[in-house]
């Protein structure tokens, strides 16, 4: 945490990181909306199948329409889409510092006098904290509209129910408990995959590219462990 927070109050003081900033919104935000949109149209699908299919059982097939919105906007949204630039943003960035750690690059910056940290890390950070609710809100619309089309054009729910059900049920806590998650994720998953780049030569059991690919695979797993655990316990505490 004192890694993450140093890296982004120095690069928030910093005039040269606007450019940086930039930069890594087009590698965080824009080159992952492909992905989390298409994890976001099949994860709605699979929610109005299956949430039909469910809620048949009980003659409740009017709540379709609420019970995928909550869903998606409260739990699934977030971490499936953290998950998602994770496994392509976050592997990338542990993966580029641990190179340029290995390649001294990070040790020329030291003998420049320009600060590794706000210099590589802070932007990131930044960045990433923009990227993350975007990304999610995205997941949300386009999982709610892929669910309408299973729920309502392919298996017959009334339109007006379902639509209605989400009209009802969505309130500004649970849209901010979205929020919540995706800002905390994105700030966390982001500051994990930098700091293990940033220690290869430490954390590492093997030098060159090999030490290089065991960062990466680190910021991954812990990324995705760290997900779920903040998920569980902003959840307790929001509810």
């Amino acid at each position: 945490m004192i890694f993450g927070v140093s890296a982004l109050l120095g690069a928030l003081y910093t005039d040269r990181s606007l450019r940086k900033v930039i930069q890594y919104l087009y590698e965080i935000g824009v080159k992952c909306t492909p992905v989390v949109c298409l994890v976001g149209w099949f994860t709605g699908m699979v929610l109005g199948l299956q949430g039909y299919h469910t809620l048949s059982k009980f003659s409740s097939e009017g709540l379709l329409g609420s019970a995928v919105a909550l869903s998606l906007i409260r739990e699934l949204g977030p971490v499936l889409t953290a998950i998602m630039v994770v496994g392509q943003a976050g592997s990338a960035m542990g993966a580029e510092i641990g190179v340029q750690r290995n390649s001294e690059q990070i040790d020329a910056l030291n003998t420049m006098h320009i600060n590794p940290l706000t210099f590589l890390i802070g932007p990131r950070l930044i960045a990433a904290i923009c990227s993350f609710p975007i990304l999610t809100a995205f997941f949300d619309l386009i999982g709610i509209w892929g669910a309408y089309v299973t729920g309502v054009l392919m298996l017959g729910v009334d339109s007006g129910i379902f639509i209605s059900g989400i009209e009802n049920s969505v309130g500004w806590e649970d849209v901010s408990s979205g929020i919540t998650k995706s800002l905390v994720f994105g700030f966390l998953t982001t500051l994990i995959c930098c700091y293990q780049g940033y220690q290869t030569h430490i954390k590492s059991t093997a030098p060159g590219a090999r030490g290089v690919s065991q960062s990466a695979t680190r910021a991954v797993v812990y990324s995705c462990v760290i997900i779920l655990l903040f998920d569980y316990m902003i959840t307790s505490f929001l509810l």
